[in-house]
Parts: C-alpha cells; sequence; structure tokens
C-alpha cells in the first residue's frame, strides 16, 4: 500500500477516534481544562499526530495509548465527582484577590498576579474602580469572577418591587424555511397557528430564515431577503392599550351621566377593569 494512502487511512481513523474519545470525555473538557486534563489533551493529540505522519510506527501501539490516556482522564473526573479532595488536588481551589472591598495582596502575589493583572481581570468585568468590588475570586478556570458592592448593582424588578410574569425560553419554530415540530409542540402550539401568523404578516414559510415564538405565542420573523421588513410583535401591547382605553371610557361616562345609578355601575365596573390591569400589567410589559 502506497504511504499517502496508508497516512490518509491512519488519519482518519484517527480522526474518527479522538472525536468520540472527546465527546465521551464530556463538554467540560472544551470548556473548563484543569491541569490533568490540559496535559491529556496534549498528550492525544501528540499521539494521533506521530502515528500519522509516520507510517513506520505501529499503528496498534498508537491505539493502545489513545485509549490508556483516555481511560485515566475519563477515571480521574469520575473520582473527582465523589471526592473533594481528590477534586481540589487535580482541578484545583480558587483563590480570593478581593474580599470585603479589601485586595489581597499575598494572594496575588501566590497566584503571579501584578496589579496591572488584576484591573484587567476587572475590567473584563466591566469593572473599572477596584474600590467598586466587595469580593472577587480567581476560579480554577483562570477567570475572575466579582461581585460588585450593593451600591454598585444594576438595579434589578425585585429591588424597585416590580413583580414580573414567569418566562419560559423562547422556541425556534422555522429554521432555514423549514418548520421544526417540536418547539411548536413545546409551546402547545401547531402548524396551523404558525400559517395563521406567518399570513398575518404576508410571509410564506419558504421565505423564513429564521422564526422564534415565545411563551405568550408571539411570533418573531427574520426573512431571507433583509430588504423587505417584518412588522414587530403588537399582540401585548395592543391588548394593554385596549384595556386601558376601555377603563378610561368607563370613568369618562360616569363623569359625563347624571344618572346615579349608570354612574355607580360605570364607576364600580371601571375599578373592576382597573383592577384587571394592574394585575395582568406584568404579563403584558
Amino acid at each position: 500500500m502506497p504511504e499517502w494512502i496508508n497516512v490518509i487511512l491512519r488519519s482518519l481513523t484517527l480522526i474518527v477516534l479522538l472525536f468520540f474519545l472527546v465527546k465521551l470525555l464530556g463538554t467540560k473538557q472544551l470548556s473548563q481544562l484543569n491541569i490533568f486534563e490540559t496535559i491529556s489533551g496534549i498528550v492525544l493529540g501528540g499521539i494521533a499526530a506521530i502515528h500519522t505522519m509516520d507510517p513506520n510506527t505501529n499503528f496498534s501501539y498508537a491505539l493502545i495509548a489513545l485509549v490508556i490516556w483516555f481511560l485515566v482522564p475519563f477515571g480521574a473526573e469520575k473520582i473527582a465527582l465523589k471526592s473533594k479532595a481528590f477534586r481540589d488536588f487535580t482541578e484545583g481551589k480558587g483563590t480570593v484577590f478581593i474580599q470585603d472591598g479589601k485586595i489581597m495582596e499575598d494572594n496575588l502575589k501566590k497566584e503571579g498576579y501584578s496589579t496591572d493583572d488584576l484591573l484587567e481581570k476587572l475590567r473584563d468585568n466591566n469593572v473599572f474602580l477596584a474600590s467598586d468590588v466587595e469580593f472577587a475570586i480567581l476560579e480554577p478556570s483562570g477567570s475572575l469572577s466579582v461581585l460588585p458592592k450593593r451600591e454598585n448593582r444594576p438595579l434589578t424588578p425585585k429591588d424597585l418591587g416590580i413583580k414580573l410574569a414567569p418566562s419560559k425560553e423562547p422556541q425556534t419554530v422555522i429554521m432555514d424555511g423549514k418548520v421544526l415540530v417540536e418547539p411548536l409542540a413545546n409551546l402547545s402550539l401547531n402548524q396551523q397557528w404558525l400559517e395563521s401568523e406567518l399570513d398575518k404578516m404576508n410571509v410564506s414559510i419558504e421565505n423564513v430564515f429564521l422564526a422564534q415564538a415565545d411563551n405568550d405565542g408571539q411570533l418573531s420573523v427574520d426573512l431571507f431577503d433583509d430588504m423587505i421588513a417584518v412588522p414587530a410583535p403588537t399582540e401585548k401591547p395592543l391588548l394593554l392599550a385596549t384595556m386601558k382605553k376601555c377603563q378610561a371610557d368607563l370613568e369618562l361616562f360616569s363623569l359625563s351621566t347624571e344618572n346615579m345609578q349608570s354612574k355607580e355601575m360605570y364607576d364600580k365596573n371601571s375599578k373592576k377593569l382597573q383592577n384587571a390591569i394592574d394585575r395582568i400589567t406584568p404579563y403584558l410589559s
């Protein structure tokens, strides 16, 4: 067999094998490598490269080495899940850089971080004054987690005493002009509803690049043709505006009539509708 064919076959075999080995190790291997996992990744790649480019090496040795270097980190990961001490040893522990608003200089030196390095990490977290930070810890992955002081944190609806409706993640119902049935079912919707909503926009399914629906049944659409403007969903704001107009009309009728019975009826229903508006506003905002 010509050597170039041998190289191709070895490459394809090792690529497929590495793919499944890394997949079995889990996505954590790709996003958050500790020292042990980094070494394993380098060695696995090195083994594959050496036995791919050198046809004279024994290919079975490459397979044996790959399996061993897979089993060791895989076994270590399983042990780490059950043992905190082993996990701290292999993955490391977080190091506190700022505590109670004070910079821990000794911990910075321990991790080899200069003041400039700390300030750079803070800027990565959109913090430009170290005095604005209550607590900061260097994670084993190398990222810096920052907790700003309370007065420097963004306001939330909870801080303002505003109650918001619970929301679920939107579902992609059309992708590349094709309807996705399962996401529609997750929202208790069907293709007839989808076609009806698209008809309101004068859009056909084939012209839709991406369409997403939220838990309230509002559909957002992006078309293949970027020159065509698609109106934003208006169902919820329109419903809220209609309810407010009805309530205002009832108040106006109550003020304009001289019939006490009618005035009482309009006033009573106006208050009921206002109560309904107050309760439903968080869901329609």
